[in-house]
């Protein structure tokens, strides 16, 4: 199983003060992050794509180069780049550079976004949802297959045989589909034989079994190899010395933006005693000591059937720096090792 983290570059109000910190120091800090989860021998980061106050990762591709000048092995992703919101031709060049960069070390997790913003912003019709992604993906595939390409489409001016370059260093960019929880994206995904990035933010893993049995059937009746019906699982996730340390740096931030988040979709406050039913054993929060999270990753890896990846959502963290970059060391140095040692490759 391979482990990684996911950031959203978060930036939030030190609740001492009120006043959150300078968007330049934040993102040396999210560097910093990058640096350490490839010193502690992690297998991938992953950047996200928003386009709120709350967050400065509206243009992954460039974090992501800055990352893979400054590291070595960690494999660099997006998490997820709103496609449906984006010329795939853009996205495509952008990503095929960030791999000459880091010599074959780029994914894409393509995906149509938890929040809507970018739909507005770049003058798109929130009620073409759906089929600007599907349009949009079958795009960007093709890219991956063909330096000149003519193509056709509703939403995109067509292409008449131009050469898209520059061609990324590895023979074929790979590419995830990152999804929440409709039945419809998960048949997609397996329909279409690429990798599954489900992303569990709350409830139990359990709940997304017959999603993913749904995304494996599918794919095998498509007739793709089940080897490539790869599944990673996006979670929540923070580790500290103890199980109490990890719950009291994580909750500060994540009711923050819960709450945030809330009051434009009318939500209640969260609790603590919500935060802590999700951190306890039954929960979907990968939060806690080393030795707690690696057995809950297994079980959650079990529920599903069986996953290669699982990435760590941590920002909402990000008011402690300190305990955001020992999580990270805490997660290669001391939970990866009982990982490899219960799932050892094959």
């Amino acid at each position: 199983m391979e482990i990684g983290i996911d950031s959203f570059a978060a930036i939030l109000p030190d609740p001492a003060t009120g006043r959150p910190p300078s968007a330049t120091d934040r993102m040396a800090d999210l560097l910093g992050e990058v640096e350490v989860a490839d010193r502690v021998g992690l297998d991938v980061f992953g950047i996200g794509e928003h386009h709120r106050a709350e967050f400065l990762d509206s243009a992954p591709a460039v974090v992501l180069a800055a990352a893979a000048a400054r590291t070595n092995r960690i494999r660099l992703t997006s998490a997820v780049t709103v496609l449906s919101a984006a010329d795939p031709v853009r996205v495509f060049q952008e990503f095929a550079t960030l791999d000459l960069i880091s010599k074959g070390r780029a994914e894409i997790v393509v995906g149509r976004g938890s929040f809507g913003e970018a739909y507005p912003l770049f003058g798109l019709d929130t009620r073409s949802y759906d089929a600007l992604f599907a349009e949009k993906l079958d795009l960007f595939l093709k890219l991956r297959e063909q330096t000149e390409i003519t193509w056709e489409g509703r939403f995109r001016p067509p292409l008449t045989g131009q050469g898209v370059f520059p061609r990324p260093h590895q023979t074929q960019l790979p590419v995830w589909i990152g999804v929440g929880g409709t039945p419809q994206s998960f048949a997609r995904a397996g329909a279409l034989g690429l990798p599954l990035m489900v992303a569990i933010i709350g409830g139990t893993f359990e709940r997304f079994r017959l999603l993913v049995d749904l995304y494996r059937e599918t794919g095998l009746r498509a007739g793709h190899d089940p080897e490539a019906l790869t599944v990673g699982v996006h979670a929540i996730g923070f580790v500290g010395e103890t199980a109490q340390a990890a719950r009291d740096a994580f909750f500060p931030g994540w009711a923050h933006l819960m709450s945030t988040v809330g009051r434009e979709r009318g939500w209640p406050p969260p609790t603590r005693q919500q935060f802590e039913a999700m951190a306890g054993p039954e929960g979907a929060f990968l939060i806690g000591d080393p030795a707690t999270v690696a057995a809950k990753m297994l079980r959650a890896s079990e529920a599903l059937g069986g996953v290669s990846r699982i990435t760590f959502q941590m920002s909402t963290a990000s008011l402690e720096t300190a305990a955001m970059k020992r999580s990270i060391e805490l997660l290669g140095v001391e939970v990866a090792p009982i990982i490899r040692a219960a799932r050892p490759a094959p």
